[in-house]
């Protein structure tokens, strides 16, 4: 009888770890995320938009941003290096986890040109400047937008 109950325990405890681990599940899907950062002024914010785009890589999903605005002078050098949000992190940190992740950086061609931007600020950086039709077709391609 003992031995019975030791046969019944062990059955029933591998069938609760069968049905918990339930290998037929497909695992999470991988989505695209547009991230659309349209200014600069709040570094809470700035560095916000680009802690969840690293925080997305890290998870495996492929991100794009876009910044248009204001937002275009967060890649420039200066702002990389001394933007720090509250409780956000550091944007160069953050920045370099997205390039690291092989995130991709598109900028507001007209958005860049009116403010001083050149094809230098861009230079050894995963960016391109870009008309709004990129902006569309990101947003169109994507899983999910998120806007700053």
């Amino acid at each position: 009888m003992k031995t019975y109950c030791i046969h019944i325990i062990f059955l029933l405890s591998f069938s609760v770890m069968q049905a918990q681990s339930n290998p037929g599940t497909p695992p999470p899907k991988k989505l695209t995320f547009l991230i659309h950062i349209t200014q600069s002024q709040d570094p809470t914010r700035a560095a916000l938009a680009f802690l969840v785009a690293k925080t997305a890589l890290e998870e495996g999903h492929a991100v794009n941003l876009f910044l248009a605005g204001d937002g275009v002078k967060l890649l420039q050098e200066e702002t990389l290096n001394q933007l720090t949000g509250v409780g956000t992190g550091n944007l160069r940190e953050h920045y370099d986890a997205i390039v690291k992740g092989n995130g991709r950086f598109y900028l507001s061609g007209n958005s860049a040109k009116a403010r001083g931007m050149t094809p230098a600020d861009l230079k050894d950086k995963p960016a391109e400047f870009a008309l709004p039709t990129v902006l569309i077709r990101l947003a169109t391609e994507s899983d999910r937008l998120f806007t700053y």
